[in-house]
């Protein structure tokens, strides 16, 4: 009996290592996994995926974190572009690549008047970067390009098909957030890109006082959303901030561009067929 009960005991955390293993792969396709796994992991993993689906109507997460900003998002334009489009009223003349070397340089130093970069509405630290990349301190022209940046003109959908996606995942009981590394200007911008019904709640470092990596902005999500974190996965496009935060904070986490390239694929690792 003791022998038997050693046995159950074995594959079942065999088991659990095993769905880690297939949620927490950076390969890009689960396949690889499942192809390198021992046969015995291999039917604990779909044990454990059956239970979990079972546990919430077929799914295998109650909720979904979602990156905006290189995930939900996309700068329409190159940034560097636009800051000189802008900027040449303004006098700015350096080339795009001057440009791009010095916002890469800027916004790579420590900020060194908060722990933060994004606090309230961020203007400090744009006004920093702005001028340092354009060599421009003219706070019409920082005004101009900082109200650019909550358009719907300055962004577009990263994945055309999203909101077909969300609305599927919502009616099969999987609640949504945005979190992202941003200032308040986040909530405007969806609203202008009309996908801020979609989400049930925002986690934007700027309000929660906490940027990815730190877990704490993944904790706040998952409590907005009232669930626990090992019932959350969040897809984001950042390894270090999206795929290690998450999982710091008991997400599990999904890197996009590597693991997924669309939400329908999300949805299809959830268990929501779109």
């Amino acid at each position: 009996m003791a022998l038997m009960a050693s046995r159950i005991v074995g594959s079942k955390w065999r088991a659990v290592a095993a769905v880690q293993k297939w949620w927490r792969s950076s390969y890009s396709s689960s396949a690889a996994v499942m192809a390198a796994a021992e046969p015995e992991n291999m039917m604990g993993l779909k044990d454990y995926a059956d239970y979990r689906r079972s546990l919430y109507g077929q799914i295998t997460h109650k909720a979904l974190l979602v990156d905006a900003v290189g995930t939900l998002v996309l700068p329409s334009q190159p940034m560097a572009q636009i800051y000189r489009t802008i900027g040449e009223k303004y006098g700015v003349n350096y080339s795009e690549d001057e440009i791009l070397y010095r916002y890469r340089r800027a916004y790579g130093q420590p900020w060194g008047k908060s722990r933060l970069r994004y606090v309230n509405d961020g203007r400090p630290f744009w006004q920093y970067i702005v001028s340092y990349s354009t060599g421009c301190s003219d706070s019409q022209y920082f005004e101009e390009l900082y109200n650019y940046y909550m358009t719907d003109k300055a962004w577009h959908l990263c994945d055309p098909n999203a909101e077909q996606v969300f609305k599927a995942l919502r009616k099969s009981g999987v609640k949504l957030a945005v979190v992202s590394n941003f200032d308040t200007r986040l909530r405007p911008l969806l609203r202008a890109l009309k996908c801020d019904n979609w989400f049930d709640a925002v986690a934007v470092s700027a309000e929660v006082e906490a940027e990815k990596p730190n877990p704490t902005i993944f904790l706040k999500a998952c409590e907005l959303l009232d669930v626990n974190p090992e019932d959350a996965v969040h897809v984001g496009d950042d390894r270090r901030n999206d795929i290690w935060g998450a999982r710091d904070a008991g997400c599990d986490a999904l890197l996009w561009g590597s693991d997924v390239h669309s939400f329908k694929e999300v949805a299809q690792r959830i268990g929501v067929q779109v």
